[in-house]
C-alpha cells in the first residue's frame, strides 16, 4: 500500500507541474505580466487625490478684505479660479461641469468683517454629482477662508479664531498621497487574481484532458496530488508579489518601513487561502471555463469591492460589512499598508496572519473532502 507521502512521487509530480507551467504561456502571462499591468494601472490610473479643481468666484464687495480673500483663492495651488460677477453664467458652468464649485463673497462681507470677524461668512456651492470632489472643494474652500482669517490675525486684525491657530500634523503619509496606500493595497487584488484564477484551472484541466484518469490509476495519494498542484503556483505568487513590491518602491516611490521577513510571512499567509480557494473551485467543478468564472465572481470581485481598498468598509451597509469578514483580502490590506507606511506593527500583523492561515486551513480541509481518486 502506498505511503501517504513519497519524496520520489512528490519530485516527479512537482517536475511535471513545473513543466506544464513553463509550457503554458497564459500562466506566465497571468503570473508575471498581469501584475505589472495592474500595478501600473493602480499607480498611474487610479488616484483618490484631487489636485487642481476649477472654481468659480463671485466677488460682490470691493473692499480691501474682500480683495484680499479673493486673492487668496486665486493664489491657492488647489484651485483654478474663474472670477466673474455674472452669477448666472457661473451657475451655468457649474451645471455643465466646466467648474466644480462656486465661492461667493457677499456685498456686505467687508462691513461684517469690520464689525466682527465671526460674521465674515462666505457662500460655497459645490457640484454634488461627484461627492468626493464636492467634499474636496468644500473642505479646501473653507480651508482657504480659515487660512486667510489666520493671516489677518497675524496682522493683528479681528478674526473668528481669536488668535488660535491649528497646526495639523500627518504621520506616516505626510504628503497625503493616495498612491502610497493604493499601490500596496492593490497587491491583495493582484495576488487574489493570480492565486485563485490559476489554481482554479489546474485540476479542471486534468479532468478535461483525460489525464486525471491516468493519475487515479497510479499510487499517487491525494495529499501528494494537492501539494504538487499548489506548490508551483505558490512560488509564482511569491514571484508576482516580489515584482509588485519592487515596482512600488523603485517606480512609484512608495516608502517601505517594515522588514522583508514580515512582508513575506504576510504574503505567504495570504497565498494559502487564495490558492486554496482556487483549488477548491477547480476540484469541485472540473470545468475550466466554469471554474474561471466562479473564481472571478467569488474571489476577484470581493477582493476588489469588499476589501476596503477603494471603499471604506465602515461606510458600507451593516449587512455588507458582515460579508466582508469572509473576504481574505480584508485581512491583507491593513497590515500590508502598515508595513509599507508605518513599519512592523506586530499587534496588527499577527492577528491578521492568524486569520489568513485559518481561512487557508478551512479551504484545504474542504479540498480534501471533495477530491477523490475516483471517476464519480
Amino acid at each position: 500500500m502506498a505511503s501517504a507521502l513519497s519524496s520520489r512521487r512528490l519530485r516527479a509530480l512537482f517536475t511535471k507541474e513545473m513543466l506544464q507551467v513553463l509550457r503554458d504561456p497564459s500562466t506566465i502571462l497571468i503570473a508575471v505580466f498581469l501584475p505589472i499591468m495592474l500595478v501600473f494601472l493602480f499607480g498611474y490610473g487610479v488616484s483618490l487625490d484631487t489636485s487642481v479643481v476649477r472654481l468659480g468666484l463671485i466677488q460682490q464687495s470691493s473692499g480691501s478684505a474682500s480683495r484680499s480673500l479673493a486673492a487668496s483663492y486665486a493664489n491657492s495651488p488647489y484651485f483654478d479660479v474663474t472670477q466673474s460677477n455674472d452669477k448666472e453664467a457661473l451657475f451655468a458652468d457649474l451645471t455643465a461641469g466646466r467648474i466644480r464649485g462656486i465661492v461667493t463673497i457677499a456685498s456686505d462681507f467687508d462691513r461684517r468683517y469690520a464689525a466682527s470677524g465671526k460674521t465674515a461668512q462666505i457662500e460655497i456651492v459645490t457640484d454634488g454629482s461627484n461627492p468626493s470632489t464636492a467634499n474636496f472643494v468644500s473642505a479646501y474652500a473653507q480651508g482657504v477662508h480659515a487660512q486667510w482669517l489666520a493671516s489677518q490675525s497675524a496682522e493683528g486684525k479681528q478674526t473668528q479664531s481669536g488668535g488660535i491657530q491649528v497646526m495639523p500634523q500627518f504621520w506616516y503619509n505626510t504628503a497625503l498621497t493616495s498612491r502610497n496606500f493604493l499601490v500596496p493595497g492593490s497587491f491583495a487584488v493582484i495576488l487574489t487574481m493570480i492565486g485563485s484564477l490559476l489554481t482554479a484551472l489546474v485540476v479542471a484541466r486534468e479532468w478535461e484532458r483525460g489525464t486525471m484518469e491516468a493519475l487515479i490509476a497510479t499510487p499517487v495519494t491525494i495529499p501528494e496530488f494537492i501539494i504538487t498542484k499548489m506548490t508551483p503556483y505558490f512560488i509564482l505568487g511569491l514571484i508576482a508579489a516580489t515584482i509588485c513590491t519592487l515596482m512600488a518602491v523603485f517606480i512609484f516611490d512608495v516608502p517601505f518601513r517594515g522588514s522583508i521577513l514580515a512582508l513575506y510571512i504576510l504574503y505567504a499567509a495570504f497565498l494559502m487561502p487564495a490558492l486554496g480557494q482556487g483549488l477548491l473551485i477547480s476540484a469541485a467543478l472540473r470545468n475550466q471555463f466554469v471554474a474561471s468564472q466562479v473564481a472571478l465572481l467569488t474571489a476577484f470581485l470581493p477582493a476588489f469591492l469588499l476589501s476596503g481598498l477603494i471603499f471604506e468598509i465602515s461606510s458600507m451597509p451593516r449587512w455588507i460589512q458582515a460579508i466582508t469578514y469572509a473576504v481574505p483580502a480584508r485581512y491583507l490590506i491593513p497590515p500590508l499598508q502598515s508595513l509599507f507606511l508605518t513599519g512592523n506593527v506586530w499587534p496588527l500583523l499577527l492577528p491578521n496572519i492568524a486569520i489568513l492561515l485559518g481561512f487557508g486551513s478551512l479551504f484545504f480541509v474542504l479540498i480534501f473532502r471533495v477530491t477523490r481518486k475516483s471517476l464519480d
